[in-house]
């Protein structure tokens, strides 16, 4: 389902409110000012909300946005009343183990989970316990909760369990409570954690599910046949049933088939997908997994890597060689490419015909691509994507302004820029196919990527439909450079016993699942992820025109989800943040992290400046980059020194050990 463009009177606050006036719209009036870009461009802090004593790990919003909830290190859940800055409640749980999830089933019921390996649910009005379970043999991180039945509740743990809970049941943890929606041990192997979990609001039988790898699976769980626990051991709690009993069928795929093949679909970042060694450094592990308000756009935090946006109904596979570049070679080995005019010298585009001469771009985006130019000329790559996002927002159409972001991003090379080159020069050359530079620099991508036999494939391509440029000196040392890495090929051992090997651990449903997996629409990057496991995105607005995630650096990143580019960065926390979560109907944004404070974000005065607006965004984004990319040691000693400066609390309150 694509997004319907709105008619003109929609946009804009003024055009709104003289809407609404004239009886236009109703509801759409709250929801379309819910975020703007004019409230995001002055949100500031508005209150810091103290009564935990622990790292706050998790927030939650009632349906109408009058109760947060938080939850925190020190075992505690507070309910707070936004408006007045006051406790409602403070609920001293039964927790032995950090909080990590909060969620209300309703108006009188919250549920929570821990490192303890317990999900439990009270009434908040005579405190009664409604759910006590233990099921779980490894720490709890995520809850998820299906808005239109409060009734039904899902787990993900550590112990690769998803569990799903039905409050209208009575239940006990033994071997006979058939709760068990997904196994991730019986499909990844004994190593499989759940680390996350999300309802799709407009269709609550999806459920998404992340993972300690770079997948995200979405199950239909309509499809799907709850399993019993497996419960042989004493104690359900104890690592040793994890490691021997409930491990028993590792990689083995589910006894009775409980999720066929057609009830659950994989999504990935293509770069990292279509690598043979999926064994990577850093680690990936999926750590948020949230969807729009329509239902049709999932966004994924994954740490160690970026923030992307996947879109379920039409996500396509990644891209490699595109068909037509396929057959085109193919058919010129065989001698069928030798009658008439080659393809592309006669002005013919392969794909899609003959071409019509470039349009002459509008003056805003021709100021911006040649200000973009001037930055590639000046090595500034990252501020020249950023202009080629802006000028690509406003002229999507545009074969040169992909192909120019392709050769900043190559430049660039932060994580996934090359595979987001690669995309770029495919879009350029379906929109213009007789574009030299956009063939060329495919062929490159393909071959930064180490995919020689793909760049070989492309640059024959390019050879055969520009003869012109096929003797040039950039075309030599680029076939020089694939005829090598065709030849080490040639040489190396078989991996096929390698990988045979390694995919003994996984279930065949598995290797399938990945083999198809999907790629992303958009990516959103800045923010560092590599020190929790916590740490979430989320959309803001009804309508997701913005995106927001922590960061280790204490930093609240805000993007522009049509364009990628950074339009906010907010100091969320001396140390970490891990949690921003949007008020319902208000541009009310709830922030916490590793300090014991809860911080509440808000359009401030146009004339009143923001002390904890991080300047320099750009130098931020580039500076998160790097630690990504070093190495755990060096991390933990950036983590330290950019968590607060020199101005930092040294007796800032410290978090329990999970």
């Amino acid at each position: 389902m694509g997004r319907r463009e709105d008619p003109a009177w929609t946009k804009g606050t003024v055009g709104l409110t003289a809407a609404r006036e004239r009886g236009d719209v109703d509801r759409q009036f709250q929801s379309r000012l819910v975020v703007t870009r004019s409230m995001i461009n002055r949100l500031g802090l508005e209150k810091e909300l103290h009564g935990h004593s622990g790292c706050v790990n998790c927030l939650e919003w009632n349906h109408d946005g009058s109760i947060l909830a938080s939850a925190s290190d020190d075992l505690h859940v507070i309910l707070w009343d936004p408006y007045r800055y006051k406790q409602l409640h403070n609920i001293a749980t039964d927790h032995t183990g950090n909080i990590f999830s909060v969620k209300f089933l309703s108006a009188d019921t919250v549920a929570t989970c821990a490192a303890d390996g317990t999900v439990r649910a009270r009434s908040l009005a005579g405190g009664a316990a409604l759910r006590d379970c233990s099921c779980h043999c490894g720490r709890v991180k995520r809850l998820a909760a299906a808005p239109d039945n409060p009734q039904l509740l899902w787990s993900a743990g550590e112990d690769g369990l998803v569990l799903q809970h039905d409050m209208r049941m009575s239940h006990r943890c033994n071997s006979d409570s058939a709760n068990v929606l997904v196994n991730l041990l019986n499909h990844l192997g004994r190593y499989a954690e759940a680390k996350c979990v999300a309802v799709n609001p407009r269709r609550p039988y999806q459920l998404a599910v992340g993972a300690n790898d770079f997948y995200v699976r979405l199950y239909d769980t309509r499809m799907i046949k709850l399993a019993k626990l497996q419960v042989n051991a004493p104690s359900s709690r104890l690592m040793w049933e994890r490691q021997h009993v409930r491990c028993s069928r590792a990689g083995h795929g589910d006894p009775d088939l409980n999720v066929p093949r057609s009830a659950v679909h994989y999504f990935a970042p293509g770069h990292l997908s279509m690598e043979p060694n999926e064994h990577t450094f850093p680690k990936k592990a999926t750590t948020y997994v949230a969807f729009s308000h329509d239902g049709n756009e999932l966004l994924v935090n994954l740490g160690s890597e970026q923030v992307y946006l996947f879109d379920i109904n039409s996500a396509r596979r990644p891209v490699l060689v595109e068909s037509f570049i396929i057959q085109h070679n193919h058919g010129y080995r065989e001698g069928e490419a030798k009658q008439g005019p080659r393809n592309g010298t006669n002005g013919t585009n392969v794909a899609h015909g003959p071409m019509d001469p470039p349009a002459q771009l509008p003056e805003p985006v021709r100021l911006l691509k040649e200000k973009a130019n001037e930055y590639v000329n000046k090595g500034d790559y990252s501020a020249a994507v950023q202009l080629y996002n802006s000028a690509i927002g406003l002229c999507p159409n545009c074969a040169v302004l992909y192909s120019n972001r392709a050769a900043a991003l190559m430049r660039r090379g932060w994580s996934g820029d090359t595979y987001a080159a690669i995309k770029d020069c495919y879009r350029a050359i379906k929109l213009d196919g007789s574009h030299v530079k956009s063939h060329f620099r495919l062929a490159k991508g393909l071959m930064d990527v180490k995919r020689a036999r793909e760049a070989h494939e492309c640059l024959l391509y390019f050879k055969d439909k520009f003869p012109r440029h096929a003797a040039s000196h950039a075309v030599f040392l680029l076939q020089k450079d694939i005829n090598v890495a065709l030849e080490t090929l040639e040489t190396q051992p078989d991996e096929a016993a390698d990988e045979a090997e390694e995919n003994q651990s996984t279930s065949v449903l598995e290797r399938q699942l990945r083999a198809a997996a999907l790629d992303y629409s958009q990516r959103f990057l800045g923010h560092c992820n590599t020190t929790t496991d916590i740490k979430e995105a989320n959309f803001l607005g009804p309508d997701a025109n913005f995106v927001a995630a922590g960061s280790d650096d204490g930093s609240m990143f805000i993007w522009c989800r049509r364009s990628g580019n950074i339009v906010r960065v907010l100091r969320g926390d001396e140390s970490i943040v891990n949690c921003v979560q949007l008020h319902p109907s208000a541009c009310l944004l709830a922030s916490s992290g590793i300090e014991a404070v809860v911080r509440l974000w808000s359009p401030r005065p146009d004339d009143e400046p923001e002390p904890r607006l991080v300047a320099d965004a750009a130098a931020a984004a580039h500076a998160n980059q790097q630690r990504m990319r070093s190495d755990p040691f060096e991390a933990m000693l950036l983590n330290i020194s950019f968590a607060g400066g020199p101005d930092r609390d040294p007796h800032s309150p410290a978090c329990r050990p999970t």
